[in-house]
């Protein structure tokens, strides 16, 4: 009987540890394990607390899935900052300091635990990671960079353990930076992907221009079409369009529906077509969701576009 295939999902993965626990168990092993008992008492509640599903334990070592990874940071923010209280009492050669690691990949699932490099990754960034520190892959960074207020120190490439490709790495700081803001977007120039001397009808380019940013929430887009196209044929639509953007001193409004991307993501994460995933990519290139966006185009088979 041929057996089912496996289950694969996307999941944000948080490996912990603690630093120099062999020792410590050499030089006292009951009193270890008691102060490893209560740090654990508070990791478990955490990572329940944050969504989290504890999948994996052995020793002084914990492996926990998350469905979000803005979820998986912030309970390893909290996780240090809660082990780092509970340590004050304690002698400094008693006290116990996790590192954590955090990666975003795709997993296999059977019998409720999961396997795969996902999970690999996660587990090597932990042992880069500082006592009491931090350590994500760049799919977490990329993530996470235009939304949270944290600080990044790039570890370059390393060589990982059982992974055939290096894996970027960097170490978090919470709370020590700002949200990176977007790169500035630009709108479509069909001249600009012409071959040189083509010739063009320039209402052609001027319709594809006005189908780049037609949906556009930012007041910029519409205000390049008018300086382009100041008596174009959409320059009423593209008034209209500033007009909501923008209030009367010109200054640029907040987009009305902040989670329309989230409810594009929704509506294609599961997508087995890979145009859908793609589409994504091409409407929001620097998005929050783009990593995991480019995660599943690998796992149906296909690279995303170049360029995007």
């Amino acid at each position: 009987m041929e057996a089912p295939p496996l289950e694969r999902k996307l999941v944000a993965i948080l490996a912990a540890d603690v630093e120099g626990y062999s020792r410590m168990m050499e030089i006292d092993e009951e009193g270890t394990l008691n102060t490893l008992s209560s740090h654990r008492v508070i990791t478990d509640e955490l990572i329940g607390q944050h969504g989290g599903r504890i999948f994996g334990t052995a020793g002084d070592s914990v492996l926990a899935e998350f469905a979000s990874v803005f979820s998986a940071v912030q309970c390893a923010i909290d996780i240090q900052q809660e082990l780092a209280v509970a340590n004050k009492p304690l002698d400094e050669a008693r006290r116990l300091r996790f590192r954590i690691g955090i990666n975003v990949g795709d997993v296999m699932v059977k019998d409720g635990d999961i396997f795969g490099d996902g999970v690999n990754i996660a587990a090597r960034l932990e042992g880069l990671a500082e006592p009491g520190g931090i350590c994500i892959s760049r799919g977490v960074r990329d993530h996470i960079r235009h939304k949270l207020p944290h600080k990044f120190e790039d570890l370059g490439e390393q060589a990982v353990k059982n992974i055939a490709q290096p894996v970027r790495c960097y170490r978090l700081f919470p709370g020590a930076g700002k949200p990176e803001p977007p790169p500035a977007h630009e709108p479509i120039s069909l001249q600009s992907e012409l071959p040189k001397g083509t010739k063009v009808d320039p209402q052609s380019v001027e319709l594809v221009f006005w189908e780049s940013i037609k949906d556009s929430q930012t007041a910029g887009d519409y205000d390049a079409y008018l300086q382009e196209y100041p008596e174009g044929s959409f320059a009423t639509l593209a008034h209209a369009r500033l007009a909501e953007l923008t209030d009367a001193d010109g200054t640029a409004r907040p987009p009305a529906n902040p989670d329309i991307e989230r409810t594009f993501w929704e509506s294609v994460r599961d997508s087995e077509n890979p145009a859908s995933l793609q589409a994504y990519l091409d409407k929001y290139p620097d998005g929050e969701f783009c990593a995991l966006a480019e995660i599943r185009l690998k796992e149906l088979g296909q690279a995303p576009a170049p360029g995007k």
